[in-house]
């Protein structure tokens, strides 16, 4: 089966770029990330002028979905760092 430019997964593409894009250059993804961002573009242009494969978008999708989760775990959770900041500061506080 072949994909439109206007179909779902066309579209759900264009989101990806987007969100692959945005992942910080500190990231250890980000070079993954921006190759695969290049792919991607490659077969946004190509969408426009003829229909592509739906195993090449079903991969790209799922390849960038595997980036993205990589991305996220490397996101320190905030509320960790603060209650571990917290406790930091009582014990370094001098006994009243």
């Amino acid at each position: 089966m072949s994909l439109t430019a206007s179909s779902k997964p066309i579209e759900l593409l264009r989101l990806l770029a987007s969100r692959l894009e945005r992942l910080s250059v500190d990231s250890r993804w980000a070079r993954r990330a921006s190759g695969l961002r290049g792919n991607i573009v490659k077969v946004l242009e190509e969408a426009e002028s003829r229909p592509i494969a739906s195993e090449r978008i079903e991969l790209l999708i799922s390849r960038s979905f595997e980036i993205l989760r990589a991305a996220a775990q490397e996101i320190p959770d905030l509320e960790e760092m603060l209650r571990r900041s917290l406790s930091t500061q009582e014990k370094n506080e001098p006994p009243s």
